[in-house]
């Protein structure tokens, strides 16, 4: 029973931890990479969508991240457009992204969640006085396993149709229709086209899968270098 109740807690940690690895991932991909947005809009020509310099298109970028973050407490974010001083965002967008931002702050405290729960496991695992070098690595690879599986399947099936899917979670996630943008009068569409919104998927993507992969691999090594001796 001890033993079975170790492997629960481990798989409960490793689950834990990889859907704290999965916002750690988003966060990554559009926060910690230099010259992510910029090569992005380079990319896509967005300067010349919004007539604007790069310069004051990032700043009104870092503006609107620092927002999603809750670091910034309204998005009215004054800019130069085509030689004319305007609001960026209209008030349509401006509603859209308070529902972009409460996604995003939910999500990391969900993260938050998760670290809480893989601390309660690792005491609990103290107590139970688990094998940390056999019992723990194997419970934690098969947690990761299964949810690098379930997470690929997703991948897969989102990378056939990826209009028809992101379409489809903003309706999973969004209660209005604010998230239909019009290129000719929300400048948000222009700033993040699907392309840009594709690039970034598949970038969350790449950090996140590499990173389950090291962990799966360290737990395959641990058990191998230790599995010897186990009993």
């Amino acid at each position: 029973m001890n033993r079975i109740l170790q492997y629960t807690t481990g798989i409960i940690f490793a689950v834990s931890l990889m859907t704290a690895l999965l916002f750690t991932s988003v966060e990554a991909a559009v926060y910690w990479i230099p010259g992510y947005f910029e090569k992005e809009y380079a990319k896509y020509n967005v300067t010349e969508a919004v007539s604007m310099t790069m310069d004051d298109l990032l700043d009104v970028t870092g503006q609107m991240m620092a927002y999603l973050r809750g670091k910034r407490d309204d998005l009215h974010v004054e800019t130069t457009m085509g030689g004319v001083n305007r609001e960026f965002f209209n008030e349509r967008e401006i509603a859209h992204m308070e529902d972009v931002r409460g996604l995003f702050i939910s999500a990391l405290s969900i993260r938050r969640a998760c670290l809480m729960v893989m601390a309660l496991c690792l005491i609990l695992l103290l107590l139970l006085k688990a094998d940390i070098k056999r019992t723990f690595p194997r419970a934690v690879c098969a947690g990761t396993g299964l949810f690098f599986a379930a997470a690929a399947s997703i991948a897969l099936i989102i990378s056939t149709d990826f209009t028809r899917y992101f379409i489809m979670f903003h309706h999973m996630f969004f209660k209005n229709d604010l998230w239909i943008l019009d290129p000719a009068t929300d400048m948000l569409i222009n700033i993040v086209p699907e392309g840009f919104f594709r690039d970034t998927v598949f970038l969350i993507g790449f950090i996140y899968f590499f990173c389950v992969l090291l962990i799966f691999a360290i737990c395959f090594f641990i058990m191998h270098k230790y599995g010897k001796n186990c009993k």
